[in-house]
This record gives structure tokens, C-alpha cells and sequence, in this order.
């Protein structure tokens, strides 16, 4: 008896690329490189990926919680719009951070400015508002503003991330890219400037 001459059925398989991606299981790393290539999925499960620590970075760095949602809703933009900046030479986890601690930098700064600015449309006084301390700060605020023009930008902008932003020296190393001990020594040195010039200006 002759075998059956009739051909098998052929089962069609799915090659591997052809199978649909799950972006979720992909790499950092490799949905960098399709995000930059121009995926806007993978520009998307990198967000989605990553926003939950952005937002508690950035909750860390602030206090204010309002500050906060903004500060990481703006880093999670620029993530968006920069992405193709990431040259790859640190991890994107590290590169990333680094732009977080940037933009609350920024919102803070800005919220501090904010708050020093006099509402215009409103000077009316509050009924327990005490106008000699109010004097007081504000000659303080002048005074802190003077002496910090009179230091090196570097040395101010470090003694602001740490003395008014509350950073952490290994959070200002990474936020204005200079080694811990360098950022040590510029607050000490911008803090006994300050000082030297506060008692010079109080003389």
C-alpha cells in the first residue's frame, strides 16, 4: 500500500518580528532607542514606566505637594522633548534623575520669586499682620539678595540648593554637575561670605 500522496496542511506560524510588541517587557535601553527612532509607544511606556518615581523624587525635593505635581508633570515634558539629547554615556535612570532634580530646581526658584513679588491688585493689610516684622523680612530678603550677587554665581547657587531648597550635598553634586566635596566647599566658603558681609552691611 502506497502512502498517501496528499499534502500536509500547512499550519501558518508567526515569525518572530512579526509578532506585535509588548512595550511593558521592553528595556530601558531599548525603548530609548525606538523613542528616539521616533516610537511615540515606546516614548510612552518610558513615562508610564518611570512616572511614578519621578513623582516621588519630586515630592522629595519639594515640599510643597502642588510644586511637587507640577515640578514632575514638566519633567515628564521635557523627558518627552529631550529624549533625543540622551547620548547614552550614563543610564537613562541617572540621566533622567538628573532632569528631575533640574526642573524642581526651577519651580522652586520660581515659586520663590513668585511669592516675593507684591500682589498689585491687592495691597490691602491682613487685620494680624505686623508691620514691623514685614519690614524686617524684607530688608532680610534684601540683604540675603545683596550678599548673594557679592559671591561666585557657583557658590551661590549651591548655598540656595542647600540652604533654602533643603537639597542634599549628593543632590546638588548631580543638580549642577560637580563632585560632593566641590559643592562642600562652596557652601562653606559662600556661607562665611554671607556672614562676612550681613555683619560688614549690620556695622
Amino acid at each position: 500500500m502506497q502512502p498517501s500522496l496528499r499534502k500536509r496542511r500547512q499550519i501558518p506560524q508567526t515569525t518572530r518580528s512579526e509578532r506585535p510588541l509588548v512595550y511593558e517587557k521592553l528595556s530601558d535601553a531599548i525603548l530609548v532607542k525606538r523613542a528616539k527612532d521616533g516610537d511615540k509607544r515606546a516614548l510612552e511606556a518610558l513615562c508610564e514606566r518611570h512616572a511614578a518615581k519621578v513623582e516621588r523624587l519630586a515630592g522629595h525635593l519639594l515640599a510643597d505637594p502642588e510644586d511637587a505635581r507640577d515640578a514632575a508633570q514638566e519633567s515628564l515634558a521635557k523627558l518627552c522633548v529631550r529624549i533625543g539629547q540622551f547620548r547614552g554615556e550614563s543610564q537613562f535612570s541617572t540621566w533622567l534623575h538628573r532632569l528631575v532634580v533640574n526642573t524642581c530646581r526651577d519651580v522652586a526658584a520660581r515659586q520663590r520669586v513668585r511669592r516675593c513679588e507684591p500682589l498689585h491688585e491687592d495691597e490691602r493689610v491682613a487685620d494680624d499682620a505686623d508691620p514691623a516684622r514685614e519690614a524686617d523680612l524684607a530688608e532680610l530678603r534684601s540683604e540675603l539678595n545683596a550678599g548673594l550677587a557679592g559671591i561666585s554665581s557657583d557658590q551661590a547657587k549651591v548655598v540656595v540648593l542647600k540652604d533654602a531648597l533643603d537639597f542634599s550635598f549628593a543632590e546638588i553634586a548631580e543638580a549642577v554637575d560637580m563632585p560632593v566635596g566641590t559643592a562642600k566647599c562652596y557652601a562653606h566658603r559662600a556661607r562665611a561670605g554671607l556672614r562676612t558681609r550681613l555683619k560688614r552691611d549690620v556695622a
